[in-house]
């Protein structure tokens, strides 16, 4: 039998802010089952997030201490309470958009330093809350709000980014994988040093419907349908890479 989490959670809130069919409902459920795995005090973690939909996460639905921050901020929130107080167990979940977009700068040098944080990046490949506009992850082609005619730019592969800039645990797994979805963000948290964990997390109401894929169910069959291993990968021909979605860990 699944353990109860409720313990982890504030009585005083109720209901999630997420839409029907968003994936964040499954990855906090990930979080929380990998603290609880791991036997983690919530009294000795710091849980901090920037603004958009996965910033809800953490805040206000945690029962422990979190900072909700400036957009794009989250890592360098996160940069001070660490160096403050070295002994917290920091863990970072935001956004692509937060955390790639208007934070990539201090994304790339939390992995440069090697800050001993663990960050969730739950990628959803575009912004969600704040009117559905393209993102540094939104895919070649999709529409936004802001690209009706499609996305003319490439998105940035985010694992290979951190991995370059020096991380010390990188991987990718989708809500569709929740078992290794939450193993690799315990391997984050307990892996010193700077540990990333690409979390792809369907948006219906935004990517889902601009994108004419308003079936919840559809929308989590193409995600599935677009993984393939980093082992897989490897034999696709060159003409099928660029649709799929390589998971995996990539720095372990």
């Amino acid at each position: 039998m699944p353990r109860d989490l409720s313990g982890y959670l504030r009585e005083e809130v109720k209901t999630t802010p997420f839409c029907p069919g968003c994936g964040h409902g499954i990855l906090m459920g990930a979080i929380l089952r990998a603290i609880d795995a791991l036997g983690l005090s919530m009294d000795e973690m710091l849980f901090v997030s920037g603004i958009g939909c996965a910033a809800w996460i953490p805040s206000p639905n945690f029962k422990a201490d979190t900072l909700h921050t400036l957009h794009g901020r989250a890592l360098a929130f996160a940069t001070g309470a660490k160096l403050f107080n070295p002994k917290l167990k920091t863990l970072v979940v935001s956004g692509d958009g937060d955390l790639s977009s208007i934070g990539g700068n201090h994304l790339i040098h939390a992995a440069r330093r090697d800050l001993d944080v663990a960050v969730i990046c739950a990628n959803n490949q575009i912004y969600g809350m704040t009117g559905g506009q393209v993102a540094s992850t939104t895919p070649l082609g999709s529409l936004s709000a802001t690209t009706p005619r499609g996305n003319p730019y490439r998105p940035f592969d985010l694992c290979r980014l951190v991995q370059a800039a020096g991380a010390s645990y990188v991987a990718r797994y989708a809500v569709v994988q929740p078992l290794l979805l939450q193993q690799a963000i315990q391997r984050a948290l307990v892996t010193p040093g700077f540990g990333f964990v690409e979390a792809l997390s369907p948006c219906p109401t935004q990517y889902g419907r601009r994108n004419r894929v308003g079936d919840v169910a559809e929308l989590m069959k193409q995600l599935q349908g677009a993984l393939v291993s980093r082992e897989g990968a490897e034999t696709l021909p060159e003409t099928d890479r660029a649709s799929r979605i390589v998971y995996g860990e990539f720095v372990p």
